[in-house]
């Protein structure tokens, strides 16, 4: 059975191997992450996942707000 790996960041599966010859390495092509440390527990990855979304939506939300001040 395959384990899938998931961000610590973001909770992406969309996370790979930098260079196989440093395996130990990840990078997440979802959010930028690089690191050693992977998750894989999915409801974890999915905690995870829903509070990344919801601090990035946050994030435009303020954003968009900002420009009405102007």
């Amino acid at each position: 059975m395959k384990r899938s790996k998931f961000c610590p960041n973001c909770g992406s599966m969309n996370i790979k191997w930098i260079n196989p010859q440093m395996w130990s390495i990840w990078q997440c092509w979802d959010c930028g992450y690089q690191g050693a440390v992977v998750i894989e527990d999915k409801e974890l990855a999915d905690e995870i996942r829903k509070k990344f979304l919801e601090k990035i939506k946050d994030e435009e939300n303020e954003s968009g707000s900002d420009s009405d001040d102007e």
